[in-house]
């Protein structure tokens, strides 16, 4: 299994007035993303939620696919079980690195152009060469810039063709890993890892 791990941020996020908040769980957000993860191999798909209100929301959530949802869906259950709730990045990192023996490649998402761009090419060598990368989400109107330096870079933003660039983070979700997945099948691990 190759070590690619991802985390939903709902803190630290900005609000529409550039205040660091906690940002609320979207249901569909966890459904969709989990599905995703499932499907394209990542090994847990970690909520970063520090907020006891909004983690007991996931775990109304988890229970439910245990118990009455199994019976209706038991897809369902199995694409939540790479799911995981942490406080903090820090701790979803810390956790990666006792899992992984070495700190995880962090690459961040944004609609907006970011320095410190990486290539899906670079990315898939490092899982090629059994490296762990973890991508980030953020949520609410994106992860402070601030915070954003604890990232060794980021993906390009996802671009149509309208000037209308507003995507559903599991929508951006689901074509990030697919890309990150099909250029992994399609690269040498014994090629240059310049990004």
């Amino acid at each position: 299994m190759i070590k690619l791990y991802m985390a939903l941020l709902h803190y630290p996020a900005y609000n529409k007035n550039k205040e660091i908040v906690a940002t609320s769980i979207v249901i569909h957000d966890l459904h969709d993303m989990s599905r995703a993860a499932r499907t394209y191999g990542v090994k847990t798909f970690y909520v970063v939620q520090p907020m006891e209100e909004q983690k007991k929301v996931v775990s109304r959530i988890v229970h439910f696919w245990q118990t009455v949802g199994y019976e209706y869906n038991p897809n369902r259950l199995d694409a939540i079980s790479v799911m995981d709730v942490k406080d903090s990045l820090f701790d979803v990192i810390k956790e990666i690195e006792r899992k992984e023996g070495e700190k995880p490649l962090i690459i961040g998402t944004s609609a907006k152009e970011r320095e410190k761009l990486v290539t899906y090419e670079f990315v898939s060598r490092e899982l090629k060469n059994n490296h762990p990368v973890l991508v980030c989400f953020g949520t609410g109107w994106g992860i402070p810039e601030e915070f954003e330096r604890n990232f060794d870079g980021f993906f390009p933003p996802i671009v149509g063709i309208t000037d209308f660039n507003h995507l559903s983070v599991r929508s951006a979700t689901s074509i990030i890993l697919d890309r990150i997945i099909n250029t992994y099948k399609s690269c040498s691990s014994n090629d240059s890892l310049s990004g």
